[in-house]
C-alpha cells in the first residue's frame, strides 16, 4: 500500500512542477511580446478594460444589451484597426497610429458609464 501511495505523491508531485513550469513559461511569452509590441499591448489592453467595463455596466443594469453591442463593435473595429496597422508596419503600431487609436478609444470610453 506504501508503495501505491509514494507513486500517487511523485505523480502528483510532477503533474504540479509541470503546471508550474507552463505558467512560467507562459508569462515569458507575454512579457517578451509585451516588449517587443508596448503600443500594441497599450491599445489592447485599453480595449480589454472598456470590454471588462461595459459588461459590467449590463450586470448592473446601467447599460442596454443594444448599447453594448454598439460599443462592442466598435471597440471590435478599432481592434481590427490594430490589426491592419500591425500588418502594414511588421508587426508594430507607430506613435503616430498609437495616438490615432487611443484617440478613438476615449470615443468609445466616454459612452461607458453614462
Amino acid at each position: 500500500m506504501s508503495k501505491y501511495r509514494s507513486v500517487l505523491i511523485t505523480a502528483a508531485a510532477t503533474i504540479a512542477l509541470g503546471a508550474v513550469s507552463a505558467t512560467a513559461l507562459a508569462g515569458d511569452h507575454d512579457t517578451r511580446w509585451q516588449k517587443h509590441h508596448p503600443r500594441r499591448e497599450q491599445v489592447n489592453n485599453r480595449l480589454a478594460n472598456q470590454n471588462r467595463r461595459i459588461h459590467q455596466e449590463v450586470k448592473e443594469g446601467e447599460m442596454s444589451r443594444a448599447q453594448a453591442a454598439t460599443l462592442h463593435r466598435d471597440d471590435h473595429a478599432i481592434r481590427q484597426e490594430e490589426r491592419t496597422m500591425a500588418r502594414t508596419n511588421g508587426g508594430h503600431v507607430t506613435r503616430a497610429e498609437q495616438r490615432a487609436l487611443n484617440q478613438q478609444e476615449n470615443q468609445v470610453s466616454k459612452q461607458i458609464g453614462r
